[in-house]
């Protein structure tokens, strides 16, 4: 259905939003999810006006969004994406049952109909083991990456940086060379200008994984300081330049500005995994490789915690419950006990 514009719809959509952002203090990730979420639920409803609202619009909107498939791969919607969904557009009708011109037409109680029923909620939230790297298949990955071109060498150190830090791939899209102490051996995650999670402001020391990593990275950045002539605020992983050579349009270079997202540093890393033979492992998966590591190399309970603050958690019992999951093979293993010989 085409995308239709009803006035009253759109002001009070502008309002809940702007709400999002300055009261509630989400990302704008949230809150482009949100709005996606609610013109969703306008499409459904054949664009009515919100003060038309009644309960058979939301059973309708859940038992269509249970069925639909997912455009790109054509297979079901996840539980969580329902699941996130629902609960954006629900938030979002609780929300209006407040407001002048609303309280008369929505309850807080129409907002209930939009829950999943409670099985296909525990299923939407259930922890599963996820995919990653052991430390030997990321350094095969990272020595058959090729580093001839100064492309191919940015790539190899976005690698590099990701080992040595652990940092989540948003981060590592917006650093800048300002932001990185290589005599003291660490990388400043200021949340000014560095896209970190919760605009969390932090340290983060090199860890000392193996040396190959490091060695690389110095290498990267006196590239870039000494032959490239690029500044401290100039970006640690410039996007290409593209300029026009022979009347065609190609790569001329390096831009000094970071790039806007993380979809570029997924590529490279999902690239150089597959490259090697190996599973197309995502940069966010180095963190609980790395933790995985750490939890067999810092032995003692003050060194785990420095490297659970070194990744930019608060405490150790998020790293340890988001990060060390015991997997279902290692359960059974350990609820069977030891076996006679």
């Amino acid at each position: 259905m085409a995308r239709k514009f009803v006035e009253e719809n759109e002001r009070i959509k502008r309002r809940y939003l702007q709400y999002l952002r300055e009261a509630k203090r989400c990302d704008m990730a949230t809150v482009d999810k949100t709005a996606e979420g609610i013109l969703r639920f306008e499409r459904s409803t054949g664009f009515k006006p919100f003060k038309r609202f009644h309960i058979d619009q939301a059973m309708k909107f859940k038992a269509e969004i249970c069925a639909a498939r997912n455009n790109r791969t054509a297979k079901p919607l996840s539980k969580a994406t329902i699941d996130g969904t629902l609960r954006a557009v629900k938030a979002f009708v609780s929300w209006l049952a407040g407001q002048p011109g609303y309280r008369s037409r929505i309850s807080y109680g129409d907002a209930e109909y939009f829950n999943l029923n409670a099985k296909d909620v525990r299923v939407a939230h259930a922890q599963r083991d996820a995919a990653y790297p052991t430390m030997e298949q990321c350094r095969h990955a990272f020595v058959q990456m090729p580093s001839t071109t100064p492309l191919q060498r940015r790539d190899k150190a976005i690698f590099a940086f990701l080992m040595l830090t652990g940092s989540r791939d948003g981060a590592v899209a917006s650093f800048r060379l300002k932001r990185i102490d290589l005599v003291q051996g660490c990388a400043y995650q200021d949340a000014r200008d560095v896209r970190t999670k919760f605009a969390k402001s932090f340290t983060t020391w090199f860890l000392p994984v193996d040396p190959i990593y490091r060695e690389f990275f110095v290498d990267w950045v006196a590239f870039l300081r000494n032959d490239l002539l690029f500044g401290n605020e100039d970006a640690l992983f410039p996007k290409q330049e593209i300029g026009q050579v022979d009347q065609a349009f190609s790569v001329t270079g390096f831009s000094r500005e970071t790039y806007a997202n993380a979809d570029a540093i997924r590529s490279v890393i999902k690239d150089a995994f597959v490259a090697a033979g190996l599973p197309a492992f995502a940069p966010h998966s180095f963190r609980k490789t790395l933790v995985k590591w750490a939890d067999g190399y810092f032995t003692s309970r003050e060194a785990f915690k420095a490297f659970s603050q070194n990744i930019g958690h608060d405490s150790e019992l998020t790293t340890v419950g988001s990060y060390l999951m015991v997997s279902q093979e290692r359960q059974a293993e350990l609820m069977r006990g030891p076996t006679s010989g």
